[in-house]
């Protein structure tokens, strides 16, 4: 699931975490996200990283129309939403404790001639991989899904499992911890990582990461 550290009594966050719903303006569409703190707690609310990555992707400089995607840890399901609502064929995935939860927000926000391009699928990291094709997808997207150092190795086996050599990794995220700083080390490891966007007022940073040394544009 898309879980962050959290700590109760953090005031505006706190009553933002705990509303029933969020609204956001993407693709000229109005997206209204279920949120159910006290039944999922940290994986069924929105994130700033979930939120900056869609705006980023929004602004256009990445062409998601019918390219093959696939959403890590994907919580309320609002960034699989946008990259189906900009045109791609996305399949929105997270631990099997979510996915009715998850999948509710994707029928309740796209149109009926879209849904057949967003699928909801359980995935544990590095587990049960042969139910993913290797290699198979244009883009992984995450947002702030590094938040349990140990889940790393799963993580990166996962990445590494459905990565092809041309397949662009986006992760959303925090550097909050020092935990944050290794996950990015052994990121590098394994895939030629950049920073492609910085957003200083929710200090979210996106990362693009992918195998060898790239430079494609997208």
């Amino acid at each position: 699931m898309a879980l962050v550290p959290y700590e109760e009594g953090a005031g505006w966050v706190a009553r933002q975490l705990h509303s029933p719903s969020a609204t956001y303006r993407f693709v000229s569409r109005t997206i209204r996200i279920k949120q159910d703190w006290r039944r999922l707690g940290v994986a069924a609310v929105v994130w700033d990283a979930a939120v900056v990555l869609c705006a980023y992707l929004e602004m256009g400089g990445i062409d998601l129309r019918d390219r093959s995607v696939i959403e890590l840890g994907a919580g309320t399901g609002l960034l699989g939403i946008v990259a189906t609502l900009l045109g791609a064929h996305v399949t929105i995935t997270d631990r099997a404790a979510a996915l009715e939860f998850l999948e509710s927000n994707v029928e309740a926000n796209l149109p009926s001639e879209l849904r057949p391009r967003a699928v909801v699928k359980e995935l544990t990291w590095g587990r049960d991989l042969d139910n993913f094709p290797s290699g198979a997808f244009d883009f992984i997207l995450g947002a702030d899904i590094v938040y349990l150092e140990e889940t790393f190795a799963e993580l990166l086996q996962t990445l590494e499992h459905l990565c092809s050599e041309q397949t662009v990794i986006l992760l959303s995220c925090r550097i909050r911890y020092e935990r944050d700083h290794r996950f990015l080390r052994m990121l590098r490891g394994r895939f030629s990582v950049s920073e492609v966007y910085y957003d200083s007022s929710k200090e979210v940073h996106i990362y693009k990461a992918q195998r060898g040394s790239h430079k494609d544009d997208f």
